[in-house]
């Protein structure tokens, strides 16, 4: 029995490690493992920094969407746009601010956040949006036109404001980005 047990320990020496976790499991195994031993705050902790995690990683895919800079016209992707989420209930939010010979504009997408949510009522009725603004149509999509601000919602979760200026400019930028995908986009 013993020679046994040897033998499988000088083969388990050398069976392959399984591959190194990452920041996300590793959070997430802290969690499980503080929740365990009744530890319920650290596991809270663990738990929120995951989720941080996971929404960084939603806001990268979230990111392909911001259209490319048009000829003449440079983009700067933010690297701060989701940093105050987690004071307003979380998820993910990619920004793009542009710079052109007729101006500058700023595009704004934030998704899965309970402001989002409360938003719906007023960008998902075209009778509402009229009242407020202009309704102005991009790719199928209506955008409320307040002052020069451009905002829709897009598949019910996620909110696009356009905002600065010229308002030809920021809608030829628009027209590049496909609605359908941005609305259920996962990462």
């Amino acid at each position: 029995m013993r020679r046994l047990s040897l033998a499988f320990a000088a083969t388990a020496c050398f069976a392959p490690l399984p591959a190194a976790a990452d920041d996300i499991t590793d959070a997430l195994s802290a969690a499980i493992t503080a929740y365990e031993a009744g530890e319920i705050q650290d596991a809270l902790g663990e738990v929120a920094y995951a989720t941080q995690l996971l929404n960084e990683l939603q806001a990268e895919g979230l990111e392909t969407f911001l259209p490319p800079a048009l000829d003449g016209w440079t983009r700067e992707v933010s690297d701060e746009a989701a940093a105050g989420l987690g004071f307003m209930g979380g998820g993910s939010a990619a920004e793009a601010s542009y710079s052109g010979p007729e101006g500058n504009f700023t595009i704004t997408y934030v998704a899965d956040n309970p402001m989002v949510g409360a938003m719906a009522g007023m960008l998902g009725n075209a009778t509402l949006m009229g009242a407020m603004g202009r309704i102005e149509r991009i790719n199928g999509e209506n955008f409320l036109d307040a002052d020069g601000e451009l905002s829709a919602l897009i598949g019910g979760r996620v909110l696009v404001q356009v905002s600065g200026s010229p308002s030809e400019a920021m809608i030829a930028h628009m027209e590049q980005v496909d609605f359908d995908a941005l609305g259920s986009f996962d990462q």
